[in-house]
């Protein structure tokens, strides 16, 4: 299991946005934190196996 540093920020409209630093370009957004931790997860195995194609 990899872990990964993910940086949460909201936005004046209340979403919640997410990103991984160290994935370049992978990032999602929700409404709120806990939907955002469930698509980082997706979003996060998604930018690993693009990379490793």
């Amino acid at each position: 299991m990899k872990y990964f540093r993910v940086v949460i920020t909201q936005e004046k409209n209340g979403m919640y946005v997410g990103r991984v630093p160290t994935l370049q370009g992978c990032h999602t957004q929700a409404k709120t934190v806990s939907q955002l931790y469930k698509r980082l997860t997706e979003a996060i195995e998604l930018c690993i196996e693009v990379k490793n194609g």
